[in-house]
């Protein structure tokens, strides 16, 4: 096959493959490969947004507990600078001094009476109450839920001039920090769920396209048929090292099975073509012993008769192997004529009802059927094709011929009501010496090469040959044929 042909071909199976489209499959490479690492992926955004969201509660918790652990250190001294300078009201200068509007301070005596607070509280102020209310309050800086706020909440016993002045608290509310920091931690759960998306996007499209030359390979190899394999090749670019020594090591193949298919071509057809003479001398010479055998007996008669089936059998095969071989090599040449099948199913019919006794219904369309095929060829497929049909079917069985057309193609249906064939063997029922019961094949005379030269010629006239079957209520096979188009002036 030339070349460009070839390239053709590949391409047009290749279309058909795109068309008809694959499934997406769980367990291939691909799915695999993207899996694994988008689950690392997740594992490792989900621990570094983990650690970064513990990070800044950690950071926020410490930087407002040094505050009250300084707040507390240094409010002694300021208490003791304001008693040696004699000012009455120290204590309330202290804690106006360090209060703010977030941080509340107050001073309870030895004896638990409220002595001063900041000037936001009041002595009734529920935030007292509640931390009064608590069986023990921290002496380093916690943070505690007191109803619907959160607070750093720390205490610590005061003392001036070595002499024990009271319990000093220290209350900061943390509620608004803490809204930011889970607002914060939405906003960083949101970026690396987006950033997860994109990361699996990023990954698939680049196992997609590392894993693009191991699907060319595969689709080329799948489109690659018998026919094919003198010229074909897979040509890769921009492939990994790897894929390219892959690619050559199945080029080197794809040559050796084309010699060693070349070479057995041409075996059977040296053999088959070698063999039919002598085998064409033995069966003249036993058909002429049996003409003039009367004084041979029964049994030898019935022996010499055997052996001249059996011969014209081998005949036959013989000849049906050159036709394969003509047709592997192409040397077997096709005339495309415009044929009318209406007149050329009938004629058919009529040779095989003269030949085998059995009678065969034709039904055709009313309209005139022209089809572009090799007239020669054709006939003799239909033969084949009538003749299997008689062949497995009993003889009160119907055979029909079925002719009809559609806007761009001629069908020829062979229809019988015989055996069948069973759905497992339907897909190789066409493979050459295929049988789908050796004892009822050679019961029958097949030969296991009929249906073969029956698609190859099909084929070789651009038509298909299909098949439709049950076991036990017959078989139906269907000839398409491209109509004649004619010329347009």
């Amino acid at each position: 096959m030339p070349r460009r042909s070839l390239v053709k071909s590949i391409a047009k199976r290749l279309q058909r493959r795109r068309a008809t489209g694959r499934r997406f499959s769980t367990s291939s490479l691909q799915f695999r490969l993207t899996l694994e690492l988008v689950v690392l992926s997740i594992v490792g955004l989900a621990c570094v947004a983990g650690w970064a969201a513990w990070q800044m509660e950690q950071n926020l918790i410490a930087t407002h507990k040094q505050t009250l652990d300084y707040v507390a250190a240094r409010f002694p001294e300021q208490l003791e600078l304001y008693a040696e300078m004699g000012e009455e009201n120290g204590l309330e200068r202290t804690i106006k001094r360090v209060s703010t509007s977030e941080l509340m301070v107050w001073v309870k005596s030895p004896e638990g009476q409220l002595m001063s607070q900041s000037p936001t509280l009041t002595p009734d102020s529920s935030t007292i109450k509640t931390v009064t209310a608590l069986t023990e309050v921290p002496k380093r800086p916690q943070i505690v839920r007191v109803g619907d706020r959160d607070i750093v909440l720390c205490s610590r016993v005061i003392s001036v001039n070595g002499k024990t002045y009271g319990k000093l608290y220290l209350s900061q509310d943390v509620t608004a920090d803490q809204e930011n920091l889970t607002m914060n931690l939405w906003r960083l759960m949101g970026v690396s769920g987006l950033t997860i998306g994109l990361l699996v996007f990023a990954i698939s499209r680049r196992i997609q396209r590392a894993l693009q030359p191991l699907a060319q390979m595969s689709q080329i190899a799948g489109a690659i048929s018998v026919d094919d394999l003198n010229g074909a090749t897979l040509e890769l670019r921009q492939a990994p090292d790897e894929i390219l020594g892959l690619a050559r090591s199945f080029n080197e193949m794809l040559f050796r099975l084309s010699g060693a298919w070349e070479q057995q071509r041409q075996f059977v057809g040296n053999v088959s073509h070698e063999l039919r003479t002598p085998l064409s001398v033995i069966v003249g010479y036993l058909q002429s012993l049996l003409r003039r055998g009367d004084n041979l007996s029964p049994h030898q008669q019935q022996a010499v008769s055997t052996a001249a089936a059996e011969a014209e059998r081998m005949t036959r095969m013989l000849q049906d192997l050159l036709d394969l071989a003509r047709v592997d090599s192409g040397s077997l040449s096709f005339r495309q004529t415009p044929v009318m099948l209406n007149t050329l199913v009938v004629e058919v019919v009529q040779m095989t009802q003269t030949v085998t006794q059995r009678s065969i219904k034709v039904i055709a369309t009313n309209d005139d059927v022209i089809a572009s095929t090799d007239q020669d060829r054709l006939q003799q497929v239909l033969i084949n094709l009538l003749d299997n049909a008689i062949k497995y079917s009993t003889d009160d069985a119907n055979v029909e011929l079925i002719l009809e057309k559609t806007s761009e193609v001629a069908l020829i249906h062979v229809r019988d009501q015989g055996v069948g064939i069973p759905l497992a063997h339907q897909k190789r029922i066409f493979e050459r010496f295929y049988r789908v019961d050796e004892a009822m094949t050679r019961s029958r005379d097949g030969t296991g090469l009929g249906l073969a030269i029956a698609k190859s010629l099909t084929e070789g006239m651009h038509g298909r040959l299909s098949l439709r079957s049950r076991p036990g209520e017959g078989s139906e096979f269907t000839i398409t044929l491209p109509l004649w188009q004619s010329p347009v002036s």
